[in-house]
């Protein structure tokens, strides 16, 4: 009988555990807080990146970062460096992720299509350098290899951005 009564609570006590994550994970997708950068030139038809994603807990960011580097690339583009030249957004229009709304409501929700675009991700290895805690949160940064070319063509199938073909 204890032991059916420390399963059921073990059980409570993990269903409550998920329920805060996804609420934190979707709070952290309404607001996108990141930072993104440039670190290098992956195969061809791809961006590498490194995420900086913010959760109070460690394993909601890294989850987050995936997102937020689709988002990025779509959204923001990156600054380069003495490395790798600048990308800009793949999006230039700053209003179409509210009007396609709920195309990007599907498309960031958990496991959502957004995943079919990395390729790479250094997210089982975070190392102590790329896990930093600021007051009560985590700043945590991995590397993620995006696909932008098919990113790119998914968008304009969608009708979410044209082609460079069809004239602004």
């Amino acid at each position: 009988m204890k032991r059916t009564v420390i399963y059921i609570a073990l059980f409570l006590i993990t269903i409550k555990s998920v329920a805060q994550n996804k609420k934190e994970s979707y709070n952290n997708t309404r607001n996108w807080r990141y930072e993104v950068e440039g670190i290098g030139e992956g195969k061809e038809g791809t961006y590498l990146v490194k995420i900086w994603s913010y959760s109070k807990k460690p394993r909601v960011a890294i989850e987050q970062a995936k997102k937020n580097a689709i988002h990025a690339i779509i959204f923001q583009g990156y600054i380069g460096n003495n490395r790798i030249s600048s990308q800009p957004p793949i999006c230039s229009n700053l209003e179409a992720q509210k009007l396609h709304e709920a195309f990007f409501n599907s498309f960031f929700s958990d496991k959502g299509s957004y995943m079919k675009y990395i390729s790479i991700s250094s997210d089982g290895v975070v190392s102590d350098g790329d896990r930093i805690k600021i007051g009560k949160e985590y700043k945590i940064g991995i590397i993620v290899s995006i696909r932008k070319d098919l990113l790119r063509k998914d968008l304009e199938s969608n009708g979410i951005i044209k082609s460079f073909g069809s004239g602004f």
